[in-house]
């Protein structure tokens, strides 16, 4: 982000609150909080922006946070009703481009993880630093059998009521996130990040990974940790796919931060 010469937000787009762009045929509805160089949280699938609540109790000092609702999710429309992380990333870039922004720095969980993979792969001199929380190379058997599980009619009372918290479009769009996660389970391109793409990456690189994931072993945050150059591994005991709530959540940031931050840097 350039700096600004007519006062702190040069850009209406990047004016702190909530906002809506138009890109790559869908609404994209995201917020802004904060003032410094641009942070991008993207958050997992079936999550919203608003999950960064539970982790943020204010914005990030020096950063201008970016928090946008991805593709069908949240306050985000989605008419093709086809979700990939590939097109995800695609969306994010080109709220970016909206929003002037060219380098960044970045937090992903799950999905969000797995898009910001296919943004640092394809446009590797963007990102500056990412932290990457329960991502993964490709899908595992195992989460491919959890994946076969999202219906609707699988689904209890509470998670019914959890969704409709976050998604506001009602219960169709609830039923066509579930029906596209159903969808992973026979997909191999989208998510296939082999080593030798990995080894593309130049960001700064920050995993994060619960050591009892349901979706994804341990073991496939290590194959990323050795295949991106500038990495590190961050491996969390007794925590499963989501593992940056609730307890975690202030050791969480703090790490995250000072990582992002640079704090690591002469180690």
């Amino acid at each position: 982000m350039s700096t600004p010469t007519a006062g702190p937000y040069q850009n209406p787009l990047m004016t702190p609150g909530a906002h809506a762009v138009s890109v790559n045929g869908i609404e994209l509805y995201y917020e802004t909080y904060g003032q410094g160089e641009p942070l991008v949280l993207l958050h997992g699938f079936t999550g919203a922006g608003s999950d960064w609540g539970h982790v943020l109790k204010g914005p990030p000092e020096g950063y201008t946070s970016v928090i946008p609702d991805l593709r069908g999710h949240g306050r985000s429309t989605n008419p093709p009703l086809v979700f990939t992380h590939r097109q995800a990333a695609q969306d994010i870039f080109a709220l970016l481009d909206q929003l002037g922004v060219q380098r960044f720095k970045a937090i992903g969980l799950s999905a969000g993880a797995k898009a910001l993979l296919h943004m640092a792969t394809e446009q590797p001199n963007r990102v500056e630093a990412m932290v990457l929380v329960s991502a993964a190379p490709y899908f595992p058997e195992q989460a491919r059998a959890i994946m076969r599980k999202m219906i609707p009619e699988r689904q209890t009372d509470a998670d019914w009521n959890m969704m409709r918290q976050r998604h506001k479009y009602g219960d169709d769009q609830i039923r066509m996130l579930w029906a596209q996660g159903q969808a992973f389970k026979d997909s191999y391109e989208d998510v296939n990040f082999t080593p030798p793409l990995l080894g593309t990456i130049r960001a700064r690189t920050l995993i994060v990974h619960g050591d009892r994931d349901p979706f994804y072993p341990a073991s496939l945050a290590v194959e990323l940790y050795k295949a991106i150059e500038k990495s590190y591994l961050w491996i969390l005991p007794n925590a499963g796919h989501a593992p940056i709530f609730g307890a975690m959540s202030a050791s969480f940031l703090e790490t995250a931060l000072a990582f992002l931050g640079g704090a690591w840097e002469s180690r």
